[in-house]
């Protein structure tokens, strides 16, 4: 057999091999969106679906927690950081084929900020005075004071753009300016989405469909992955990372969110309006015996809302430390009666559900009896974020710097300080990087000091994937599956 016989087959080869490439994805999620409208609805599910893929925002958050342009080619901040001027990437068109202009950014943004909206990053929107879209490829956002932290905002699922003809309908029908269409939902299992070929940079997108599997047991995560039904699964369930760490077959990878872990507590709700009952619960949580048995060990204390990644961090942990003694002793200055009954509402993540038994054990050494309620996600989001209606429960913040929402008195733990807002404002219109970081320092202090949640622990971020697929996000300092950077080798 001759050399060029041999080559030219090797070519042919070749050529098959890159024909069949493999072009979709399945990624394994714990929990499935209620709907697939990031603007209108809390759950960061919806954004692991819908962000970057179906909606664009005008910047975009990277895995290095990095802010660049997305939709924005380009900006400019006034000196006093009050006007913020973005010029808009040309040739932009929304998936119903309506072209991207300056008025689709003024639409959406008032329509978060509006008095109807239940945009969870409201209060930022009604931080903008005035929107100037008198030109189609440039806005421009005049803030009440200065903004420090616009562009990161910009890049939240919140914030997305969207078109005012579809925009009452992105929850079961979403269009974006995104790489990715809708192609089928189907509730209770998965949701399929396929590239579209409209998209202005169609001919980079290696992944022509991606299925979202929605799995809620921690047993069926892991067999999901063994079998080869799921190719990736972010914020798996942390205990399975072990198994898979010295299987060359995959990538076993543990990095870090924005997520802040905490115990909610109902501060409207008697007795727990109480400073000192809410200290008494603080005083009897261990943050790393629930880290050990609600996270594998995976995850940093903290001690108010925020993580270490962030401007401004103070280590609190040290304010209340794990002291059953204390707890009793407050509750008694309290005059409280034990045992305390208190229901404790679980939703499906492991971290809640195996981290609130040990809460709830912790609790019972002090005299309060936490009954759980196991609830899915739909219910939690009822029961507790809508109405208000429990007592203590579970669950992980995962928006950056997200401090804000304890400046909301109607917001699901019912927080209502009025010195508090007046630090927040004092953030929000911080002239210059140092009172920005000051107000953060004094914001967390706050918080602590009034024992407004049981801080527990930052979320880890388990990921295990196919070892040939690339362009996984070991952190996520926001809750996304980037499609489009990811393929396969």
């Amino acid at each position: 057999m001759s050399r060029r016989f041999v080559a030219f087959a090797a070519a042919l080869l070749a050529g098959a091999s890159f024909a069949h490439a493999k072009d979709s994805v399945t990624i394994g999620m714990t929990l499935e969106p209620p709907g697939l409208d990031p603007t209108a609805g809390a759950a960061a599910a919806i954004g692991e679906i819908t962000h970057y893929n179906i909606f664009e925002g005008l910047t975009k958050i990277n895995e290095d927690f990095s802010v660049t342009p997305l939709l924005a080619d380009s900006w400019t901040f006034s000196p006093d950081l009050k006007t913020l001027t973005l010029t808009l990437k040309k040739g932009v068109k929304f998936q119903d084929g309506e072209p991207f202009t300056s008025k689709d950014v003024k639409f959406s943004f008032e329509r978060f900020a509006a008095k109807e909206s239940t945009n969870k990053d409201k209060a930022f929107f009604a931080s903008i005075q005035s929107i100037d879209a008198s030109d189609p490829a440039k806005v421009t956002l005049t803030f009440s004071g200065p903004s420090f932290s616009a562009l990161l905002h910009l890049g939240y699922n919140t914030a997305v753009i969207l078109d005012e003809k579809s925009a009452a309908n992105e929850a079961t029908q979403p269009v974006g300016t995104g790489p990715y269409k809708l192609a089928n939902w189907s509730k209770g299992s998965s949701a399929t989405l396929d590239a579209w070929d409209g998209y202005r940079d169609a001919g980079k997108i290696a992944i022509k469909h991606a299925t979202f599997k929605f799995i809620s047991d921690s047993a069926a995560e892991t067999a999901s992955v063994l079998s080869g039904d799921v190719d990736v699964f972010p914020r798996i369930v942390a205990s399975a990372v072990d198994q898979f760490k010295s299987d060359p077959r995959y990538q076993a990878l543990v990095g870090g969110t924005e997520g802040k872990t905490i115990l909610g507590i109902n501060n409207k709700k008697p007795p727990l309006d109480q400073l000192k009952v809410r200290q008494a619960i603080a005083y009897a949580l261990d943050r790393q015996a629930i880290i050990d048995g609600g996270s594998n060990g995976l995850g940093t204390p903290i001690g108010s809302h925020l993580t270490p990644n962030d401007p401004g961090y103070v280590d609190l942990t040290g304010q209340y430390p794990h002291d059953p003694a204390k707890a009793k002793a407050l509750l008694a200055e309290a005059g409280v009666k034990t045992p305390l009954s208190l229901t404790l509402t679980l939703p499906p993540p492991d971290y809640a559900r195996k981290g609130g038994e040990i809460i709830a054990a912790e609790l019972a050494e002090v005299g309060i009896q936490a009954k759980i309620e196991n609830v899915e996600w739909a219910q939690w989001l009822s029961n507790v974020y809508t109405n208000k209606n429990y007592d203590l429960t579970v669950i992980s913040h995962v928006e950056p710097l997200d401090i804000g929402i304890y400046a909301n008195p109607n917001y699901y733990f019912q927080y209502d300080s009025k010195d508090f807002q007046a630090i927040i404002a004092r953030w929000n219109a911080a002239p210059d990087l140092a009172a920005y970081k000051q107000a953060l320092v004094d914001a967390q202090h706050k918080l602590a000091d009034d024992s407004v949640n049981g801080f527990l622990f930052q979320l880890p971020n388990p990921v295990v994937a196919d070892a040939k697929l690339s362009g996984v996000w070991k952190n996520a300092p926001i809750f996304t599956n980037d499609l489009s950077a990811m393929s396969w080798k």
